[in-house]
């Protein structure tokens, strides 16, 4: 028993855990992993993918999304994004969407985590941080992937022009948009000034 309190004594509320990390603490880690699920220290929220979980009044809390992002890809270099920040742009839109979006270096494909849906998708270069410039020109760019009408968003978006600082979002156009993204920006642009 000591042992498996030990390996316990590693182990921080909220954290996600790759089993590989996990055999540094126990000469039996499969044993070990076997009676913290049974005792429900640890989840297990997909094969090799472990979380402990924090308790709260309310129960036991999810994993945060960043957490498990970061202990699957083995990486902290991602953008954790979603459809539904862009209704914050003010267009109008008002779907919901049940998956994050992920955009790595890494995987691509839709994966559960934690009983949370993850799109990730592999792109050459994404920002550190959303910002409103780089949600503009990301939303032009899976116009196909919404539930919206295309041609009203393509013109809520283009109102905005004036709104947005014009220098960032060429940028964000250039760094992080598809070919016809960058079209379809460069035109309204020239417009614009």
């Amino acid at each position: 028993m000591k042992s498996l309190e030990q390996f316990k004594s590693h182990l921080r509320p909220g954290q996600v855990y790759r089993r590989s990390d996990l055999t540094a603490w126990s000469r039996s880690p499969d044993r070990h992993l076997a009676q913290l699920e049974a005792e429900g220290t640890l989840t297990k929220i997909r094969r090799g993918l472990y979380e402990c979980p924090k308790q709260s009044r309310f129960g036991k809390l999810p994993a945060n999304a960043v957490n498990l992002v970061k202990c699957f890809l083995k990486d902290d270099n991602f953008l954790l994004t979603s459809p539904n920040d862009y209704n914050t742009l003010g267009l109008g839109t008002t779907q919901l969407y049940n998956a994050q979006v992920v955009y790595n270096h890494k995987r691509h494909g839709r994966f559960e985590l934690g009983g949370k849906t993850f799109d990730f998708r592999m792109k050459p270069r994404f920002p550190k941080k959303v910002t409103k410039e780089f949600l503009l020109v990301d939303l032009v760019n899976n116009l196909d992937k919404l539930a919206e009408d295309r041609e009203v968003l393509i013109q809520r978006v283009f109102s905005k022009l004036p709104q947005v600082n014009l220098k960032r979002l060429r940028s964000a156009v250039k760094r992080f948009g598809k070919v016809s993204t960058q079209k379809l920006f460069n035109k309204a642009l020239d417009n614009a000034l």
